[in-house]
């Protein structure tokens, strides 16, 4: 999906009067004597002769979060609609309420080529990332797409700040948007068009718009160099395996960066293959791939001062003839040898040489990104990634997860779960022999191939990473983009405080 054109508009009546929009976005508060009218709908309500709010309660709204009622402009206005959209409690606003009062909004949008928000005046970058997500629709398999989200929305400018800070935040949310958008595009895209192959030349036409450095192992250099974990998965697919390296350096870069995402375009569970029902969804299973291929492409666009350097694993896990065994041993990247006790546990043996790999660059900080374990969602739902590593960069990950609304929360490796991936022939096993645990063992795996010295944060999205329920917020059905505003919010810490 492109992303609307965005602008900025000034939040007066004189400037209301003159918009081409076709439709108004306001917001609402459950206020205690019932709805009010947020901060930012002041000019609206003017044109209404102060009566919006009583035309919304005698349409039954109460301004819940989230919730949205249209309303007639009766000429009052040059749009033809006003969207109210509920904020909760007023004094319970935070920039999150925003971004999901947009994404409501956002989803009521199509068919619309012109739209002006008011939400903005509470928080722009929320209500540029609600609206753009919200209203985000993934269509390139329909025969009939249906109508079009809008393809212009201005946003009133907040009173306090300067224009010039208005529009820088404006750029920067815009192009985080963006990035999640191509996440989210990467992960809908059926897995008989997204392959290792193909994935790879989607990068390389990214990395050649947006200046970025390029390398594509294909299987015969991965054999050639050793990557025995990204081939043994591989390796039961008619498609083979790739290995990428995308790299940004910006000017005066003072920090570096390894993001590693795991690419597996579909995942059948290979010899250990899994049930039939929802196997469908695991085209999404090279979520944290897309993520961190958007990411760089965002720190390009967003001149970082950083070095990022993405490491992206893909293979597609298929049982065959040729395919790895529970039981076979293989020899990772850089030597250790794993135990494979279960061909599911695939995305770890991927992971573990791409992070070897991005390891050997002695990068500051490294983030990988995976939809690893069904334990993570048994331990915190479908919303709440699981967030492992080095203490102090995993709270630093965590926290940043929760203040951008994708709700990341920390998860301890416990030291006495080692042992349990201890093997009879190898180095270690690809799982343990319990079911309990299996987040926190799948993060103690990878840790054996972290090296030393490296700060690094693991984030489990087997949940969050995909939505296969009912529209939420600035959530649509299908792949979600997260983490992407994490690490775009990371990277954004790292630059700014070291």
């Amino acid at each position: 999906m492109s992303v609307p054109k965005l602008s900025l508009s000034d939040n007066s009546e004189a400037a209301l009067a003159k918009t081409r929009a076709e439709v108004v976005v306001v917001g609402t508060v459950q206020g205690p004597d019932g709805l009010e009218l947020a901060a930012g709908a002041e000019a609206v309500d003017a044109a209404f002769d102060g009566t919006l709010a009583d035309v919304l309660t005698t349409l039954g709204a109460t301004g819940k979060l989230e919730e949205t009622v249209k309303v007639p402009s009766m000429g009052k206005i040059p749009a033809g609609v006003v969207i109210a959209v509920g904020l909760g409690e007023p004094d319970e606003v935070t920039d999150e309420r925003v971004r999901r009062a947009a994404g409501a909004s956002g989803r009521l949008l199509a068919g619309h080529k012109r739209v002006l928000t008011t939400l903005s005046a509470l928080d722009l970058q929320a209500a540029v990332e609600g609206t753009v997500l919200g209203a985000y629709r993934f269509t390139d398999y329909k025969s009939e797409p249906g109508d079009a989200p809008p393809s212009t929305v201005e946003f009133a400018a907040p009173e306090e700040g300067t224009t010039r800070a208005h529009r820088a935040t404006l750029k920067a949310a815009g192009a985080i948007a963006e990035a999640v958008t191509l996440a989210r595009d990467l992960v809908n895209t059926p897995p008989n068009d997204l392959f290792p192959a193909s994935f790879a030349d989607r990068a390389k036409e990214l990395a050649n718009a947006n200046g970025l450095d390029i390398e594509v192992l294909d299987e015969k250099a991965l054999k050639r160099k050793g990557f025995g974990g990204i081939l043994g998965v591989g390796g039961g697919s008619s498609r083979p395996p790739r290995l990428l390296r995308v790299a940004y350096r910006g000017s005066k870069a003072k920090k570096s960066v390894a993001l590693v995402g795991k690419g597996i375009t579909f995942d059948t569970g290979g010899i250990s293959l899994k049930p039939a029902a929802g196997m469908d969804e695991m085209t999404s299973d090279m979520s944290g791939a897309a993520a961190v291929l958007a990411s760089v492409v965002l720190a390009a666009k967003l001149k970082y001062p950083l070095e990022v350097v993405a490491h992206i694993p893909l293979a597609e896990n298929m049982p065959s003839g040729t395919s790895y065994r529970p039981g076979d041993v293989l020899t990772m990247y850089g030597g250790k040898t794993v135990e494979v006790l279960n061909t599911d546990a695939e995305g770890r043996l991927v992971l573990a040489d791409a992070i070897t790999r991005a390891c050997e660059e002695e990068p500051d900080y490294l983030i990988e990104t995976s939809t690893l374990t069904g334990a993570q969602k048994v331990a915190l739902g479908d919303r709440t990634s699981g967030i492992m590593g080095s203490d102090e960069f995993r709270d630093r990950v965590a926290e940043t997860a929760q203040a951008t609304g994708e709700n990341g929360w920390p998860m301890p490796l416990p030291e006495e779960l080692r042992s349990e991936l201890d093997s009879k022939l190898a180095d270690l096993a690809n799982v343990t022999g319990q079911r309990w645990g299996g987040m926190l063992a799948a993060g103690i795996f990878l840790r054996e191939f972290v090296a030393e010295g490296v700060q690094w944060a693991h984030i489990d999205i087997a949940g969050p990473a995909y939505n296969s329920g009912s529209p939420w917020g600035y959530t649509g059905k299908g792949g979600t983009g997260v983490p992407v505003r994490t690490i775009a919010a990371v990277l954004a810490d790292i630059a700014e405080n070291g």
